[in-house]
């Protein structure tokens, strides 16, 4: 059983392949994700993480890990507050911060961290398990 004040962490990694992976399936072949030369010459310096392939970890994580099968997104919010970058640690970090017995839902703060602990990823997460919000 989930309560508030319950928390998750979950270590990870990007490689140039996910995001390749990611731009053919997306469609989105903005070459500030996939182009090595083109990315030089923007503020990041090099090739950045999309933003929605960074926040799909929260996806991952609340489907298979913490509360895991049975979970149902009801809807996430995410500002993306720094670039993430490929072949970095980053640590997806999760906060119950409010949980509906009766409906058997949750509040969940969302945040992924690089390995100096800044956000950049910032969110909130409503969920719907009817085994761990009980």
């Amino acid at each position: 059983m989930i309560k508030t004040g319950d928390t998750y962490q979950h270590e990870l990694m990007f490689k140039q392949s996910d995001v390749e992976a990611f731009a053919k399936i997306t469609g989105d072949n903005n070459p500030i994700h996939i182009d090595a030369d083109y990315a030089a010459k923007t503020p990041f310096g090099r090739p950045i993480v999309h933003g929605f392939l960074s926040g799909a970890v929260f996806s991952k994580v609340f489907g298979t890990l913490f509360p895991g099968e049975g979970t149902i997104y009801l809807y996430q919010e995410m500002r993306f507050m720094a670039p993430v970058f490929v072949e970095q640690p980053y640590t997806a970090k999760f906060e119950v911060t409010e949980v509906n017995t009766e409906k058997h839902t949750a509040l969940i703060k969302c945040t992924l961290a690089d390995a100096e602990g800044k956000s950049c990823i910032d969110g909130a997460a409503k969920l719907k398990n009817n085994t761990q919000f009980i």
